[in-house]
């Protein structure tokens, strides 16, 4: 095996258009290494990222929004307070990978990357609108967070394309997110079904909205019929089930050991009605904390 440590991602970029076989990065580690342990995979190169300038960086936009770094670990988002200001739903996706010692190294790119549809961090940044900042033998280029995966342990990148940053927009007024998961146990487990909302509002009135689920189709999912189905209403009775409805409905799900496609049809809404109601208390500015099942 070859191991690379570039100092910068167009160097990056070069040794990945050139590697032959299997090529992994390494940003945290978490899932490559494991992988590699347990013999899943066994990459013929591996370029390691976290020397280049600026992957561990968090910072403010020009705009008001946030870019955040390809090394930044899940400890260090949790402790960012503007940023777990602006998107607590956010960070609560990604404080759920893991345990203590995994979020030390455990990285929002990584976790997108991975291509598990059952990722606990990336239905929070689709329902936040957020992107990724790409760079690869073409150049640049700017993708939707949604657009990256392709299915479990795929992505849309090209040889030689990686994700430099992820990119948060401002979170303005008024606004709030949540993520919320179902798991069997109370800790470390992987989402049966997840949910996040990213909503706005004009006084009590819901004027944005984005629905995420996680874990309940080969990717994660951007469900634009739960996000009308609470635009324009104050959360109330009605809006609620259809917005459940439109959740539940959006569904593709697998049958497993960990939950049936029924059951994950039926939590989706659930899920969506609680995540709905946490983030409309967020955007009203009600401090919600501990919103993982």
């Amino acid at each position: 095996m070859k191991f690379h440590s570039p100092t910068s991602f167009a160097e990056a970029v070069v040794l990945a258009q050139n590697s032959e076989g299997v090529l992994r990065y390494l940003a945290g580690g978490t899932d490559v290494l494991v992988q590699m342990r347990a013999g899943i995979v066994t990459p013929d190169e591996l370029i390691d990222l976290k020397k280049i300038p600026g992957v561990f960086d968090i910072t403010r936009t020009a705009e008001g929004g946030w870019t955040i770094g390809v090394g930044v670990s899940g400890a260090q988002l949790g402790a960012h307070a503007e940023l777990c200001a602006d998107w607590p739903g956010v960070v609560d996706g990604m404080e759920l990978v893991g345990s203590t010692q995994v979020q030390g190294r455990a990285t929002l790119v990584g976790n997108l990357c991975n291509g598990s549809p059952a990722a606990d961090s990336v239905p929070g940044m689709v329902a936040a609108g957020a992107t990724v900042s790409i760079t690869g033998p073409e150049g640049d280029r700017i993708l939707a967070i949604e657009d990256i995966p392709a299915g479990p342990g795929r992505t849309n990148l090209t040889k030689g394309e990686m994700i430099t940053a992820i990119n948060l927009p401002p979170r303005g007024e008024n606004g709030g997110d949540c993520y919320l998961r179902f798991i069997p146990r109370t800790e470390m487990d992987i989402a049966v079904v997840g949910c996040a909302v990213n909503l706005r509002l004009d006084g009590d009135t819901i004027t944005e909205a984005r629905v995420s689920l996680g874990a309940v189709a080969p990717t994660v999912l951007l469900v634009q019929d739960a996000a009308d189905a609470i635009i324009g209403t104050t959360l109330d009775d009605e809006a609620v089930a259809n917005l459940m409805a439109a959740a539940s409905a959006a569904c593709n799900p697998i049958s497993d050991k960990r939950g049936t496609i029924e059951f994950r049809t039926d939590v989706a809404g659930v899920l969506a009605k609680r995540a709905a109601k946490f983030a409309y208390a967020r955007a009203k500015g009600e401090v919600i904390k501990g919103t993982h099942l």
